[in-house]
């Protein structure tokens, strides 16, 4: 993935928008940098501006489509590199991609909307079962994608079956609420002085 390093770095704008105009950046095919892609072509594409959130922290990569003058093009999947640069495995589905011409770029709404409530799920989860079982636990790992989610934490035993339904309780009596949710981007500190917990080492 180094060879994505000599590329700007796309900016992520995915959090204010699903849809944005950009530039196509690169193509890489076959191993290498290719100056265009046809109908049929699988490719990598690396676009200027992004709205496609790239797969991190357990929840799965955006999907959508990348209309350009002459071509459509499927991505099927979002990843988020080491330096954070978001890189987009594709189809070429109609026409043709070149380097360096305008693009439009659209997420699948509807499969975004359904991670992001799955996303949020995680975290009522979390704080339920600090509610329930103890103010130690702590998130060890999860999945998230479109259609369920994976919630690991630390605890010195099986949860009970009572402990199982409060929880469940508490999470769907937080879901019946319909609470806004307001992403913010600030720095680890700021993060913290807002009462934000910070896990995994403190990297996100």
């Amino acid at each position: 993935m180094e060879k994505f390093a000599t590329l700007p770095k796309p900016e992520f704008v995915g959090y204010e928008t699903l849809e944005c105009d950009a530039e196509v950046l690169g193509i890489f095919k076959d191993n290498d940098f290719v100056d265009s892609a046809s109908a049929g072509d699988s490719v990598t594409v690396v676009v200027s501006k992004t709205p496609f959130y790239g797969e991190g922290g357990g929840q799965v990569g955006d999907t959508g489509v990348i209309t350009t003058e002459n071509g459509s093009i499927e991505v099927v999947d979002a990843k988020k590199l080491r330096d954070g640069r978001i890189i987009l495995a594709c189809k070429v589905s109609e026409g043709n991609v070149l380097k360096g011409e305008k693009c439009h770029c659209t997420v699948d709404k509807a499969r975004r909307k359904s991670i992001a409530a799955n996303h949020s799920a995680t975290h009522l989860l979390q704080e339920a079962l600090r509610e329930v079982v103890g103010d130690h636990v702590e998130q060890a790992g999860s999945y998230v994608d479109a259609d369920r989610l994976r919630f690991d934490f630390t605890h010195f035993q099986a949860m009970t079956k009572e402990e199982i339904e409060k929880v469940e309780n508490l999470v769907n009596e937080q879901i019946a609420t319909g609470l806004d949710v307001i992403t913010k981007e600030m720095s680890l500190d700021e993060a913290k002085k807002t009462g934000a917990m910070a896990l995994f080492g403190e990297k996100y």
